[in-house]
This record gives C-alpha cells, structure tokens and sequence, in this order.
C-alpha cells in the first residue's frame, strides 16, 4: 500500500538558506531509492522560513529503506539546529485520476 507524507518544516529566522540547501541535498538521491513513486520539496512564497517535503513510497518496506539510508542519516542528524518546528502529515488519496 501506498506511503504519502507532507513534511512541513519552519526554518529558524536566519536559517532559511541552510535549511534550504539540507533539504533540497535529500531529493536527487531519495527519487533514486527503490520504491520512490514521489519526492519533491517545496518552498512557501508567502512564507520563505517554510518548507514542505511531499513523499510517496510504494509500501513501508521502501519507506524504511528510505530511513536507513546515508542521506537520510546526514538529514536526520542536521536538521534540528536549522529547525524551529517539524510536523509530518500521512495522506490519503482521494480521487485517482488516470
């Protein structure tokens, strides 16, 4: 079954750049993983301290994968000085258009 994530991130003021580059290092190797259906990282115009991570796995074998991987470990281990708040949605589809 299909894994999606909204990760949304708040830079701490004067970080936004740091942050930035920490998350935009995560896409090119996630989108490489097996079982990657989706990986992009957003930026708010009308908020630039705010981030949004939207993930899609295609189970959570490839989501686990995912978590023990080096670039998920050098993120995990570097994000939180660059973060003021983190909070992570699971979302469902709703409507499937093919």
């Amino acid at each position: 079954m299909e894994i999606t994530k909204r990760v949304t991130f708040i830079a701490k003021e004067g970080h936004e750049e740091k942050l930035k580059k920490l998350l935009e290092a995560m896409v090119k190797p996630s989108k490489a993983e097996k079982g990657c259906l989706n990986y992009n990282i957003y930026q708010y115009k009308t908020n630039p301290r705010k981030f949004m991570a939207v993930e899609t796995w295609e189970n959570e074998e490839a989501l686990e994968g995912h978590k023990n991987s080096p670039h998920y470990k050098v993120y995990k281990s570097s994000y939180e000085p660059h973060t003021e708040h983190k909070y992570t949605d699971e979302l469902d589809y709703l409507v499937t258009v093919s």
